[in-house]
């Protein structure tokens, strides 16, 4: 039985790109804080905006990389060796453009899609072997569009059902933070 121990929220820092689709996971951190009473705080030696807290009784570590989608790695890699903490034991929120909007999905492993937040996770951790929360947001339909898409914030028709996948990823995080992460996924994948 995998036990999370560090949460990361993918996203891209800045006031502009605060209601992007690419900040999916950014936003789903920043709830699960909210929840726990936990508050971010700027650390430069691990690249990002780090909380801390036992939620459910488990130490956790949140941690939202400040490097820009492109460099997650970084961040992601400083912390997991500075508190030793296994691949397995690491979850990755982020957007997903293969899952439609209003669609959340976990999982343990993979590639990355095209992800290059979780590309350079990949790289700098040696291992596909972390879990992921998908946040759906749907494909453009064009590749040449994708950029621009994930860029940008989502009409309010998807954007509500962004959010009631997020609510929905909220409601299993206990069961993740247990370490239940079958039961989570079973819950998660069948409402």
């Amino acid at each position: 039985m995998a036990e999370i121990k560090l949460i990361v929220g993918l996203g891209n820092p800045g006031r502009e790109y605060e209601s992007s689709r690419h900040n999916a996971g950014f936003r789903w951190a920043d709830e699960f804080a909210r929840a726990h009473q936990l508050t971010f705080k700027t650390e430069n030696k691990f690249h990002g905006s780090t909380a801390r807290g036992s939620p459910h009784g488990h130490e956790i570590f949140l941690l939202k990389p400040q490097t820009f989608m492109n460099g997650s790695g970084r961040a992601v890699a400083a912390m997991a060796l500075f508190y030793k903490i296994t691949p397995q034991s690491i979850l990755v929120v982020h957007d997903d453009l293969d899952l439609p909007p209003g669609s959340a999905k976990l999982k343990l492993g993979g590639g990355h899609g095209g992800h290059n937040g979780l590309k350079d996770i990949i790289a700098h951790l040696g291992s596909r072997d972390f879990w992921r929360l998908r946040i759906g947001i749907g494909h453009p339909g064009e590749r040449g569009e994708v950029s621009n898409h994930v860029l940008s914030a989502a009409r309010r028709e998807e954007q509500s059902l962004i959010d009631d996948a997020m609510r929905r990823a909220q409601d299993v995080a206990a069961l993740i933070v247990d370490g239940k992460l079958e039961a989570a996924m079973l819950k998660l994948h069948s409402t």
